[in-house]
């Protein structure tokens, strides 16, 4: 096994870790499994950011697929005692997890497809 593959495989079973850990967190928390399923696949609008560009396609998905973004809100949910952000912050970590279980990492401004978990999909070949 390569050493990308392993270090790949060691990023997934991570992230299949955090993802149940945001499930039983969100049971715990008695939120609604509605908003749940709502939410869930909002931060992958951000992929509209590369209707601007590749720079700006790939700063917006990282910003949007980044831990620090739902480590803030919950962050500011605590701090302010609004406990209605706590569920959001807790579906974007889902999110984020499930997708690195997936495969799919924070994007390269070179290519959708290069991201820091390697390359999603199948390689392309020398001549493309």
């Amino acid at each position: 096994m390569s050493e990308l593959r392993h270090w790949s495989l060691w990023l997934r079973l991570e992230n299949l870790v955090v993802l149940l850990t945001a499930a039983v967190v969100y049971h715990h928390g008695e939120y609604n499994w509605w908003l749940f399923a709502v939410v869930f696949l909002v931060p992958d609008l951000s992929i509209l950011g590369y209707l601007a560009g590749r720079g700006v396609g790939a700063t917006v998905y990282n910003l949007a697929h980044a831990y620090i973004g739902p480590a803030a809100l919950l962050a500011f949910a605590l701090i302010s005692g609004d406990q209605r952000l706590t569920p959001f912050a807790i579906i974007w970590v889902a999110h984020i997890a499930a997708d690195r279980l997936l495969g799919f990492g924070l994007k390269s401004v070179s290519g959708f497809r290069h991201t820091h978990l390697g390359f999603v999909g199948k390689e392309p070949s020398v001549q493309e």
